[in-house]
C-alpha cells in the first residue's frame, strides 16, 4: 500500500522559479575555484579535478556553519545520497548512496571505519560534533578496494583536521518541538601541538508522542608535529536517547545508543604512516518503552582497526601504493549472543597522472575473514582530457558486504536473522563526463550500473508471516546523475542535481522486501547559496524525491545568518510547505520547523 502523502507541487513549483530569476546586487565575475584535495576513492591525496570517480565534497571552513544544523544538512545536497530520516539530526538515519540498502554504504572518520557491526541501522550516530569536521568527501559507487566490508554502493569521509587558527565559539538556539540546542568549540595552537575541543547537545520533546530525542556528542582533536612526522588523536564521546514509535513496526518503542571512540594516526616518515582505533558501542532497546518487561534488548559492540600504508614514487610521476590492515569486532547480546571475528586485509594500487591526457588507476585488495574465506576485490580507472574543460572518466569495480550480528542472529516478534547468510558482492560499472569551461560553471554526468548477487535483506511472503533475513540471488540496478553548478556573480551559487535509478522488480510480488525496494527512482535538488547584502548570508534547498512504489513529495529549506560580527544571530526553517511524508514506510517526518539562535566567537 503506498503511504499518504500531501503534494505541494505548485509551491515548489513557483519557489524555482523565483529563485532562478532573482539577481542580487552585481559583482565583479568570480574568480578561480580554489583547488579542492580529496583523500576518499584513492590511496593517496589528488585535486579533485583529477579524480577518475565521482566525488562530492563539502568543504564546512569555506561554508557559513551557521546555515546547517547538522551533518544530514550537508548530505541532502547530495542528490544520490537517500537520507532514510526516522527523526531531525541524524537520529536513527539510515544512508544509502545510488539505490543501495543502507548496509552497503560506509561512514568513515579520518579514513577509519565507523559502521556499526551490530546493525548499519547505526551509521550516522556520527560520535564527534559538526564543528569538530572541515570537510565531507562521498565517493559514489564501490570503495571496497580502498576501505574493504560494506563499501558496495558508496562512502561518506568525515574530514577531521588540525585548527588553523586560535577560536572560540558557542552557539545556542531554540525552535518548535520543544527543540534547545547548544554547541560549541575551543581551538588553541602550543608551539607544535594543536588543540581543538567540540561539544554539542541537541534535546527535542517529540513532534508526537514517543518521537523525544536528546542528543549528545563530545570531542577533543588533536595534532602533534615533531621529527618523526605528524601525530593526530581523536577522543569522541556519543550519547544518544529517543523515542522510536513506529521505528521497527507497529510498536510505541524507545532506545539509546552510545559510542565511545579513540583513534591515532602517526607517520612515519615521509611516505609512511599507522592508524590505529577502537570502539565501543552499547544499543539499549526497549520494543514497549512503557513495559520493558515485554522485550528488552542490550548489546555491547567493541572493535578494533589496525592499519599500515606507504606510497612510493616511481619513474614518469607513478605512485605505488600498498599496505595491510587488521579488524576485530565482538558483540555481547542478550538477544543475539557473544560473537566475535578478526579479518585482515592486504592492498596494492598503482596510479599514473603524467600521461599527457592520460590518467590509469589499478588496485587490488584481499580480505581473509572466518576460517581463510577470502574475498578479492580490484578496481581500475581511467580518465582522459578531451581538451581543458572536458574530461572523460570510467572505472570498473567489485565490492562486498559481511552479514552484520543482526542480519546473522537477531530475533524478535517481527523479524529473525539467519546464521547461514552469505556476504554480498557486486560489480560496479560507471562513465562519466566532466565540463569546467571557467570560474562560473562547473558540471558532470554519470551513467552507473550495479550487479548485486546474495543481497541481504528481510523479506516476508505474507502480512502474517515475520521478515526473514534472507540472499536474494541476483539484482541488477542501472541509473545517472547529473550536477551543474553555476555562479553568475561573486557570492552566489547555483546547484542543480539529478539522480534517477531503476532497479530490478520485485519476481514474486507476494514477497515483501523490507529494505532492498525502498530506493528513489527519481532524486533532484535545486540549492542557492549566497550574501543578500554585506551582512547576511543565506541558503535555500528544494528537494523532490519519488521512491520505488510510492509517490514523489518535494521539501522546502531555508537559513540565513549574520556574516559579520562576535555576535551572529540565525535562523534556519525546514520542511517550508508542510509537506507530509515519509522516508521510512510507517514513520512520519515532522512537518514545518523552526530554529533560531545567535553565536558568540572570538574571531570576525
Amino acid at each position: 500500500m503506498k503511504p499518504l502523502v500531501k503534494t505541494t507541487g505548485p509551491v515548489c513549483a513557483w519557489f524555482l522559479f523565483a529563485l532562478g530569476t532573482a539577481q542580487a546586487q552585481q559583482s565583479p565575475p568570480p574568480g578561480p575555484p580554489p583547488a579542492t584535495v580529496v583523500v576518499t576513492g584513492s590511496f593517496e591525496p589528488a585535486p579533485l579535478e583529477e579524480s577518475d570517480r565521482t566525488v562530492q565534497v563539502f568543504d564546512l571552513r569555506k561554508d557559513a556553519g551557521l546555515l546547517f544544523d547538522s551533518f544530514t544538512d550537508y548530505l541532502k545536497l547530495d542528490s544520490s545520497i537517500d537520507l532514510q530520516e526516522r527523526a531531525p539530526n541524524g537520529v536513527q538515519t539510515d544512508l544509502s548512496i545510488r539505490g543501495g540498502t543502507f548496509a552497503q554504504s560506509l561512514v568513515l572518520l579520518n579514513g577509519l571505519r565507523l559502521n556499526d557491526a551490530q546493525t548499519a541501522h547505526n551509521n550516522m550516530d556520527i560520535p564527534v560534533p559538526l564543528d569538530a569536521i572541515t570537510q565531507i568527501q562521498v565517493l559514489h559507487g564501490s570503495g571496497s578496494t580502498q576501505y574493504g566490508s560494506d563499501a558496495v554502493t558508496g562512502v561518506v569521509n568525515l574530514i577531521a583536521a588540525p585548527p588553523e587558527t586560535p577560536e572560540l565559539t558557542l552557539r545556542t538556539s531554540a525552535g518548535n518541538f520543544g527543540r534547545n540546542e547548544q554547541s560549541g568549540s575551543a581551538a588553541a595552537s602550543f608551539g607544535p601541538l594543536s588543540e581543538e575541543l567540540a561539544f554539542a547537545r541537541d534535546f527535542s520533546s517529540g513532534f508526537l508522542p514517543d518521537r523525544d530525542y536528546r542528543l549528545l556528542s563530545l570531542a577533543s582533536i588533536s595534532h602533534l608535529k615533531s621529527l618523526l612526522g605528524s601525530t593526530d588523536v581523536i577522543l569522541a564521546l556519543s550519547d544518544r536517547p529517543f523515542g522510536a514509535d513506529q521505528f521497527y513496526g507497529n510498536f510505541p518503542s524507545w532506545e539509546r545508543t552510545k559510542e565511545w571512540l579513540a583513534a591515532v594516526r602517526q607517520e612515519l616518515g615521509a611516505n609512511t604512516e599507522a592508524d590505529l582505533s577502537f570502539r565501543r558501542q552499547t544499543d539499549l532497546f526497549v520494543l514497549f518503552r512503557d513495559d520493558p518487561q515485554i522485550f528488552t534488548n542490550r548489546h555491547i559492540v567493541e572493535s578494533w582497526e589496525g592499519d599500515l600504508r606507504r606510497t612510493d614514487t616511481l619513474p614518469a610521476g607513478a605512485r605505488l601504493s600498498y599496505g595491510a590492515e587488521m579488524f576485530s569486532d565482538s558483540i555481547d547480546s542478550n538477544n543475539l549472543g557473544q560473537h566475535s571475528r578478526v579479518y585482515g586485509a592486504g592492498y596494492l594500487d598503482y596510479d599514473i597522472r603524467t600521461l599527457r591526457r592520460f590518467s590509469f588507476s589499478a588496485g587490488l585488495r584481499t580480505d581473509v575473514y572466518n576460517n581463510f574465506q577470502t574475498q578479492v576485490d580490484p578496481t581500475v580507472s581511467a580518465g582522459y582530457w578531451l581538451s581543458s574543460a572536458f574530461k572523460l572518466r570510467a572505472s570498473i569495480s567489485r565490492a562486498f558486504r559481511l552479514p552484520s550480528y543482526t542480519d546473522l542472529y537477531y530475533q524478535d516478534p517481527a523479524n529473525v536473522g539467519s546464521p547461514f547468510l552469505k556476504p554480498e558482492t557486486a560489480w560496479n560499472y560507471e562513465a562519466g563526463l566532466d565540463w569546467q569551461p571557467g570560474a562560473r560553471w562547473r558540471a558532470g554526468f554519470t551513467v552507473f550500473q550495479r550487479h548485486d548477487s546474495n543481497l541481504i535483506d528481510f523479506v516476508r511472503t505474507s502480512a502474517s508471516d515475520i521478515f526473514r533475513a534472507t540472499n536474494f540471488d541476483h539484482l541488477v540496478f542501472t541509473g545517472g546523475e547529473g550536477r551543474v553548478e553555476w555562479q553568475p556573480v561573486a557570492g552566489q551559487t547555483f546547484d542543480f542535481e539529478y539522480t534517477g535509478l531503476q532497479g530490478d522488480k520485485r519476481n514474486d510480488p507476494l514477497v515483501v522486501s523490507k529494505y532492498a525496494f525502498n530506493y528513489p527512482v527519481h532524486s533532484g535538488i535545486v540549492a542557492w547559496r549566497g550574501t543578500l547584502g554585506k551582512w547576511i548570508v543565506a541558503r535555500t534547498r528544494v528537494g523532490v524525491m519519488e521512491r520505488f512504489d510510492s509517490y514523489a513529495y518535494c521539501v522546502w529549506d531555508a537559513s540565513a545568518a549574520a556574516s559579520r560580527g562576535r555576535v551572529r544571530p540565525f535562523l534556519q526553517l525546514t520542511n517550508l510547505t508542510g509537506t507530509v511524508y515519509y522516508e521510512v514506510p510507517g514513520v512520519v517526518m515532522p512537518q514545518r520547523g523552526v530554529l533560531g539562535g545567535v553565536e558568540i566567537t572570538t574571531l570576525r
